[in-house]
This record gives C-alpha cells, sequence and structure tokens, in this order.
C-alpha cells in the first residue's frame, strides 16, 4: 500500500478518511519566479481561498523554511480546516542556487541546512519534504554527482528519521535539469539511500515528457510511491490538455494509493479558475470505475 499520513501530531488536522482522493493545492510562501503556483498574494489568503473551493490540503512551496513561525503556519492551516501533505524545497535551487549534489562543499552545506529546516518545519504540520530542483545538475561526471548527493542525504536522513518526516524524490524533466528525470532513476537513489523514509513523488507532467508509460512508471514506483503532482500535459490544470486522468486515478486506484493529488500547476487563464478546474476534473474522475475492473 503505497500511503502518506500524518503523524498525529497535536495541532495537525487528520487525513481525509482513506476512501476519498485527498486533494491538495500547491502555494508559496513568498513572492517566487516559479510559474506553476496557482494562487498569488499572501500565503493565508491562499490557504483561505483553497479552503474555500474545496481542497483537502495545501502543498508549501518553501524557500527557507526557517524564516517562518512553524506555530503560526500550522495554526492559519488549523483553521482552514486543511492539512499539508508536502512541503517543497525547490526555491532554494531557484532563488539562491543551492543544491545537494553541487561540487561546492559550502554550497551542498547551505542546500543541507535549507533541507534541514524543511524537516523542521513538516514535523511540525505532519508534512513530508520534497528534493526536487534542489538534488541539482550533473556536475564533472554521474558517478560523482551521485556520491555528492548521497553524501548529503546521509546527513540528513538521522534528522529526518529522528522526526519521522518522509524525503520524497521527484524526478523532473531534462529542460529543467538533467539529473533524475525518470522514476527509474529516483528509485536506484532510493535504493542507496537504504531509507524506508526516503521515497517518490511523482508529477504527471514531468512524466509526460520522460517516461514511455505514465501508468506502467507509477506501477514500478509501486511501494515506495508517497506523493502524485498533477498538471495536464502542457501544465494547464488537468482537463485542459491531453492527459487521460481516468486511466491515471484507476492505476492509482488499483496501486491502493491513499497519499494525495497535488495541483501543481500554471495559473491559466487566472489562479482561481486553474484551481477550480483542477478540482472540479480530478473530484469527477475519481468517481469513475477503475479501469479494467471494479467499482
Amino acid at each position: 500500500m503505497a500511503t502518506l499520513s500524518t503523524t498525529g501530531r497535536a495541532g495537525v488536522p487528520p487525513v481525509p478518511p482513506a476512501d476519498a482522493m485527498h486533494l491538495s493545492l500547491v502555494i508559496s510562501t513568498e513572492e517566487t519566479s516559479f510559474d506553476a503556483v496557482a494562487m498569488r498574494g499572501t500565503w493565508q489568503d491562499a490557504v483561505r481561498t483553497a479552503a474555500a473551493l474545496g481542497y483537502d490540503g495545501v502543498e508549501l512551496a518553501v524557500r527557507d523554511a526557517s524564516r517562518l513561525d512553524a506555530a503560526v503556519v500550522a495554526s492559519v492551516v488549523r483553521e482552514a480546516g486543511l492539512t499539508v501533505p508536502a512541503i517543497g524545497t525547490g526555491q532554494a535551487y531557484l532563488a539562491d542556487g543551492l543544491s545537494l549534489a553541487h561540487p561546492s562543499e559550502d554550497i551542498r552545506a547551505r542546500a543541507n541546512a535549507r533541507v534541514a529546516a524543511a524537516i523542521h518545519l513538516a514535523a511540525q504540520v505532519g508534512a513530508a519534504v520534497i528534493v526536487g530542483l534542489l538534488r541539482g545538475r550533473i556536475s564533472g561526471d554521474r558517478a560523482a554527482t551521485d556520491r555528492r548527493l548521497l553524501e548529503s542525504m546521509r546527513a540528513l536522513q538521522p534528522i529526518a528519521e529522528q522526526l519521522h518526516v518522509p524525503i520524497l524524490f521527484e524526478p523532473i524533466n531534462r529542460y529543467e535539469t538533467d539529473y533524475l528525470p525518470t522514476v527509474e532513476a529516483v528509485l536506484e537513489v532510493i535504493r542507496r539511500t537504504g531509507s524506508p523514509l526516503v521515497g517518490v513523488l511523482a508529477d504527471t507532467f514531468h512524466m509526460n515528457i520522460e517516461e514511455a508509460s505514465i501508468e506502467e512508471s507509477l506501477r514500478r514506483a509501486g511501494p515506495h510511491l508517497r506523493h502524485v503532482h498533477v498538471a495536464d500535459s502542457n501544465r494547464f490544470a488537468p482537463g485542459w490538455g491531453h492527459l487521460d486522468f481516468s486511466r491515471i486515478l484507476s492505476v492509482l486506484r488499483q496501486l491502493d494509493y491513499r497519499g494525495y493529488l497535488s495541483a501543481e500547476i500554471l495559473p491559466h487563464p487566472n489562479p482561481h479558475a486553474a484551481a477550480r478546474q483542477a478540482l472540479e476534473h480530478l473530484r469527477a474522475v475519481s468517481r469513475a470505475p477503475i479501469l479494467g475492473g471494479g467499482t
């Protein structure tokens, strides 16, 4: 069973019932150059908007978690009746040039500190921590890049294990990074970490570019699949491109996936319309029968 749940800490809202498809919306805690964040304005307003639209949670894109008051974050999310399934770290790469596999020891140390801060925040809100762009790019040869990444992970895993926070690697397409673009590449890194807390975040937009079959790649991720980003082929809201989300969700249900579908989408034609479309389309297809049998 692929599942991601909160740890039941005080003040953390419970995950919705297991028979529901849990939907979250990616929001940023500050202004960002990253395009695929539907909401704009303050993160507090974005949380309330996501709740008003009917989402179950918000995934927080965070540049530096040490600058956030975890108690305030937990309070705002709790008052909105939402959960935080995951915390993204990519802005530390986009805005500050940090990466876990960088040739510079100083830059790696700063990247490690950002992830450690995100782990501490995640522990307070019942979330996982995402390693996407923050892993960096291949520098030198692939083997040397792998060694640097695994060295960073050896420093971070004890913190994650002590606080029971999953670390999720996201395959990202070749146009954004040349390192770990596929589910299979990420699974190899996960095997080398040797930690059950390290898992896969599958993103339908990236998979549409890199995977021969989205559905078969989800099956290969299997029990390591802990979180799913949803966007259509053009990174618009699901239903506004050519991906067949009925097939994708059917595979997830066959896998007994009980994590979140998190909309990481362009704010097209505007933030509210995009967020509403993602929610309505995914709710509709989640009610369809499982393809190939079942209900």
